[in-house]
């Protein structure tokens, strides 16, 4: 760690003071932060975060799953800036614009046209909402207003606001507000650790068996359930779902909002799976790579169909001032010209590199669950105590690390700029934050 000067430590401690002043810091008890202020970050480059002494700190989770290519990419800054020129926002209510349509054409490409509609959100827990409305609107407008139920998987996280709460089932999220929310189907969750998808599956099939009536729609974390602490499945579990709900007339809703953009190997995770494509496939965090805020709804013609009228009760009538935001979407289109251009197969050679690094890990008998799928790589602490999380955010900061383990689970979702010295000092600085942590627990 740089060494903190008398003059630079005042300039950080006043920006501690007047964020805990002024700022509502999220997912955060401003009491404790109180006691444990926040980092005040000066500026970010590739895949480095720098304090405002000059101190860098390699971002592990891309800042909360959204930086796809590091800070600052020059591609991403330049297709906005040519687009903050021409046109930063129109209303998209009874207008258009090329980045909105290019981005909504370009997405069902990739779907083979199977999800040729998409309705813009502004965040990953309003795409959520977006789903969970047209799913229930599209059966009232077909005549079955009594499928206004929903399921979810246990453990699983769609967002924070109420009807995305709904079909979460992560209680430090969730409990508070529980009076507020609508029932939600909560079913077992599959964990290859547990090797527990047959019986996953079978729970699934006896709910809908006898509640498909009024059952709206299923929806899923496909791949990974990121804050359950990134539980991982196989693509067969995810098969046998969709058949299921085809059997069932159940909407299947893939809320790829954390897996998408190449996390998982493939562009979308459903890629994987082999079979038809679900109901509707939410997108956001990474389609912008980390510059500004998006989300996108994919959907069928026959979801799109059913509110296809003059009635306007039979409308889809959902909307935000900054919907289809042509900044946002000028970002998105240059995230893709990045796939284009082959990321996908640079993602399985960094992904590979990991691998490589962290397999040492395998046989540290403190460690348990070595897992990884894609550019997604997680292990489980086992005598990891109280506060395990903070102890060890707080530590890696020392080994230029910055880092938030999910409970006991530790886990790296870093950007796309892995070689193999950045691999092995990943390597190198989880383990010694390991040591430091589980020695000073003993």
């Amino acid at each position: 760690m740089a060494e903190l000067t008398p003059m630079s430590l005042a300039v950080q401690e006043d920006w501690q003071r007047r964020s805990l002043g002024s700022i509502w810091h999220p997912c955060t008890q401003m009491a404790r932060a109180a006691k444990l202020p926040p980092l005040p970050i000066a500026r970010g480059e590739g895949a480095w975060l720098f304090d405002h002494q000059g101190q860098r700190y390699f971002d592990a989770c891309s800042s909360w799953w959204v930086n796809l290519f590091g800070h600052s990419d020059a591609g991403l800054n330049a297709a906005i800036k040519a687009q903050l020129d021409t046109l930063p926002h129109v209303m998209l209510a009874g207008c258009t614009h090329e980045p909105a349509v290019r981005l909504a054409e370009r997405l069902s490409a990739r779907t083979g046209g199977a999800l040729g509609h998409v309705c813009f959100g502004s965040d990953g827990a309003s795409a959520v909402e977006i789903a969970l409305k047209q799913s229930f609107h599209s059966w009232r407008n077909r005549g079955r207003g009594d499928k206004r139920e929903f399921v979810c998987l246990k453990n699983g996280y769609h967002g924070e606001t109420i009807g995305a709460l709904a079909v979460t089932d992560v209680a430090i999220f969730r409990d508070a507000y529980d009076p507020l929310l609508m029932r939600a189907h909560i079913v077992e969750s599959p964990d290859s650790r547990l090797n527990n998808e047959a019986p996953a599956l079978a729970a699934m099939r006896a709910l809908l068996e006898a509640r498909h009536a009024h059952i709206a729609a299923v929806i899923v974390e496909p791949l990974i359930q990121g804050a359950a602490g990134m539980v991982m499945h196989e693509p067969g579990y995810l098969r046998c779902l969709r058949a299921l709900c085809s059997e069932f007339e159940v909407h299947l809703i893939a809320d790829e909002i954390a897996v998408g953009c190449g996390r998982t190997g493939t562009f979308f995770a459903w890629e994987q799976v082999q079979a038809s494509w679900p109901d509707f496939l939410l997108m956001s965090k990474g389609i912008t790579g980390g510059t500004l805020a998006l989300s996108l709804v994919l959907t069928t013609d026959e979801v799109y169909q059913a509110f296809w009228s003059e009635d306007v009760s039979r409308g889809f009538l959902h909307s935000h001032s900054y919907t289809g935001n042509a900044l946002a979407c000028a970002a998105a289109n240059a995230v893709l010209d990045r796939f284009d251009a082959g990321q996908l197969a640079r993602n399985r050679e960094q992904a590979a590199l990991l691998a490589e690094a962290f397999e040492p890990l395998a046989d540290d008998a403190r460690i348990a669950g070595l897992r990884q799928r894609g550019m997604v790589l997680a292990f489980d602490v086992i005598d990891a105590g109280a506060g395990f999380a903070e102890r060890f955010h707080l530590a890696a900061r020392t080994h230029e690390l910055l880092i938030r383990p999910i409970g006991h689970t530790v886990y790296l979702m870093p950007p796309y700029l892995i070689d193999a010295p950045t691999a092995q000092f990943l390597f190198e600085a989880v383990r010694a934050t390991l040591n430091e942590v589980l020695s000073h627990a003993n």
